[in-house]
């Protein structure tokens, strides 16, 4: 069920197709960036204009002029400029893909976090149902197995019964938190709030994993991280706009050329055919600075996501290591607590044996519960613990965008409004 909600998350949710557009738009980018290793000028021009010419005394004139022309004007790429361009424009490509697969892995955690939450938040709310419903007829049940028990009066274990109930948080809120975070994920999966059908079964069901999937990782591993590489990316996309800006300061040279045509509908007039070809240079000289301030600029940002970079790899590394230790130590704990709780049930038994034999009353047994009671609740509460752990060291570790390379980025309908044919 959880791998169904995962795949279905990673495919229908909005911010997963708006990063599958973002790459559509990078690639549309690269393309951009490529054609400027041609001629940038490719113009074809034509006309076709009547004309009429009316004197006084004289007979009128018309006719038809026709012009024709193809343009063409080509920089050369002496400096490096549209190279470097196109690098950017490439890096922001894969950089979009690295995005994309970051949203992919965000969406695999989140909706097993939230599933997780589901499934502890339903075994402690019905865990607490039952255990309300149970010390509540505790004492009239013992009061009958036991002759001693019979001397306490009705009014008075009645008068207990408030009490019980109160030793625990209302259920009323459980449910609350259960709405709210089934509603959650129904958003994720681009549905209206509430419920999901398909998780009636396996209620209270929480995912449990052993420590042993924890091993050792190099450092390297941290790589695969989608947006340790996003980053990677955007900061070599950076590193080719500058080289653009410094191109800016250089002479740009290009070759210009032009053929045309023009001729009239008249009788004896003459057809004419033009043409130029030859270099053209252009070259801000006096800039006041700007070109010089450009290429600052750029080297700034390179230099912010340079900063930006580092501190994701040292997030990662952070990421990876706090969730390995929580996962580590919430084992731990869980096995405490279930020492803990067998400690407790015979606490318990001892209790409700003595109050059955007249040694003691039915608040020793009100305390064995609320002790048991207590350690089950824990322990239920670290399971999911565990699990939301073992989530976090999955995120950490940047798994979970391998099957997204196996879908198409778009959807069919998508791809026919964006006219696509991939």
């Amino acid at each position: 069920m959880l791998d169904h909600l995962v795949a279905e998350a990673q495919r229908v949710n909005p911010n997963v197709r708006t990063a599958g557009m973002r790459i559509m738009e990078a690639r549309a980018q690269l393309g951009i960036a490529g054609s400027t290793l041609y001629p940038q000028v490719q113009q074809a021009t034509g006309e076709a204009l009547g004309r009429g010419e009316y004197r006084s005394g004289a007979s009128d004139t018309t006719s038809v002029a026709f012009n024709a022309g193809l343009g063409i004007g080509w920089e050369i790429d002496f400096w490096g400029k549209f190279r470097r361009g196109i690098e950017a424009a490439d890096a922001g490509y894969f950089a979009s893909i690295a995005q994309y697969d970051d949203v992919q892995v965000l969406m695999a955690a989140q909706v097993a976090s939230f599933y997780c939450s589901i499934r502890t938040v339903e075994a402690t709310a019905g865990d607490r149902s039952r255990k309300c419903r149970s010390a509540e007829t505790q004492p009239g049940h013992h009061r009958s197995c036991c002759s001693r028990a019979a001397l306490i009066p009705n009014w008075m274990c009645n008068r207990r019964r408030p009490s019980i109930s109160a030793r625990w948080p209302p259920y009323r809120s459980w449910r609350a938190c259960l709405r709210q975070t089934q509603n959650a994920l129904s958003i994720l999966l681009a549905r209206a709030p509430g419920p999901l059908p398909e998780m009636a079964a396996g209620k209270d069901v929480i995912p449990q994993a052993e420590l042993a999937v924890i091993v050792d990782m190099p450092a390297d591993l941290l790589r695969r991280r989608p947006d340790v590489r996003a980053a990677e990316m955007q900061l070599a996309a950076q590193s080719a706009l500058i080289g653009v800006s410094v191109a800016d300061l250089y002479p740009s040279i290009s070759l210009l050329g032009s053929v045309g045509l023009s001729a009239t509908s008249l009788g004896g007039s003459t057809r004419a055919l033009s043409w130029a070809l030859g270099p053209s240079l252009v070259w801000n000289v006096f800039d006041h600075g700007r070109l010089t301030n450009a290429v600052l600029v750029q080297d700034a940002r390179f230099q912010q996501l340079y900063e930006q970079y580092q501190d994701s790899v040292l997030r990662a590394a952070r990421e990876v290591d706090d969730a390995a230790v929580g996962f580590a130590k919430t084992g731990e704990q869980i096995a405490l607590l279930a020492d803990a709780v067998k400690a407790a049930r015979r606490s318990l038994d001892i209790a409700t044996i003595q109050y059955r034999e007249g040694l003691t009353d039915f608040q020793r047994v009100l305390d064995s519960q609320q002790v048991l009671f207590s350690q089950q609740e824990r322990l239920v509460i670290s399971r999911g613990d565990l699990t939301q752990n073992l989530i976090a060291l999955y995120k950490a570790m940047g798994g979970g965008w391998e099957q997204g390379r196996s879908r198409p980025v778009l959807d069919e309908e998508t791809r026919r409004n964006h006219g696509q044919t991939q």
